[in-house]
């Protein structure tokens, strides 16, 4: 792909790696204006490449480099263009966090290098330049292309995957990533979080308001005779250093005070002594005897 000024000035080697500063190694002096014309290179390229593969919008651009910790390995061919350069293509990675499934079906949470994007140039393909490309980032991130998660590859991709690097064994996945047979070595698999079961109605607590009142809103909305009468709420606990604490209940009646000592008499508060409730029952039983004795003189 080319453009109205100079590669050569912008990527100082055959392949440069762009990180989210859009940052090439080299100093611009005094020109404020190479940073607008790489991000244009990465833009047109994004523009290629979703188009290339039937994309809607596409998914590399300088500012969605600038906003995630990935890396962009551009290829040039210095000669082209007159001597200004051309833009072959490039190849976007960035370690993602996923959850994939293995061979037996365990579900495996992994962070792996995955492939992104991967556009050549179409006037540029079949001239191994995807293969170099391709290679070298390998050698760059020290990674093994089975050790790699591959983001919706292309037909061509998965046939280059298969030509240069015998991938062809994909374990399938629910997502839009591809790995293939060997991935999952020494990587073990985790357990699916379960979720916890429903609380029973019977394990209600009684004294809980919130769960008291989903309770009451759900029987008002069941139909008669379902729906059944609300008992009335418990009262609460009666303070004993109160004298005069009543009752909340309906219809109860007032507490006794306390009972107390009197210093003179020794005897509660409230309640007769000793003697007088003993002389109260010798009373009564000699009045139950004279009256005894009155009926007989009768008789």
């Amino acid at each position: 792909m080319e453009f109205p000024f100079d590669i050569n000035v912008l990527f100082p080697d055959r392949i440069t790696v762009l990180d989210q500063n859009l940052t090439t190694g080299r100093k611009f002096l005094g020109r404020p204006d190479h940073q607008h014309q790489i991000a244009t290179v990465i833009d047109e390229l994004g523009k290629a490449s979703a188009q290339a593969q039937d994309l809607a919008a596409p998914i590399t651009s300088a500012e969605k480099l600038q906003s995630n910790r990935h890396y962009l390995y551009l290829l040039k061919n210095g000669e082209g263009n007159r001597g200004r350069g051309v833009a072959v293509g490039y190849l976007k990675v960035g370690f993602k966090n996923l959850f994939l499934l293995d061979q037996q079906g365990a579900h495996v949470e992994t962070e792996p290098l995955c492939v992104l994007d991967f556009f050549v140039a179409e006037r540029m393909q079949r001239h191994g330049y995807g293969l170099e490309l391709f290679r070298f980032m390998l050698r760059n991130k020290r990674v093994d292309p089975v050790q790699l998660a591959y983001d919706r590859p292309s037909p061509k991709f998965l046939s280059f995957l298969e030509k240069h690097c015998g991938l062809k064994d994909a374990v399938p996945q629910v997502n839009n990533f591809v790995v293939f047979d060997g991935f999952f070595r020494n990587r073990s698999a985790v357990p699916v979080r379960k979720v916890p079961p429903k609380k029973p109605e019977g394990e209600i607590k009684p004294y809980s308001l919130t769960e008291r009142e989903a309770l009451r809103e759900e029987q008002k909305a069941l139909p008669w005779p379902f729906a059944r009468p609300q008992a009335p709420p418990h009262s609460p606990p009666l303070s004993q250093n109160s004298a005069c604490s009543r009752s909340l209940s309906v219809g109860s009646s007032p507490t006794r005070a306390p009972l107390r000592l009197t210093p003179a008499s020794g005897a509660y508060r409230g309640q007769a002594p000793q003697n007088q409730l003993i002389d109260g029952v010798n009373y009564r039983a000699r009045r139950t005897s004279s009256l005894n004795r009155s009926r007989l003189s009768f008789q």
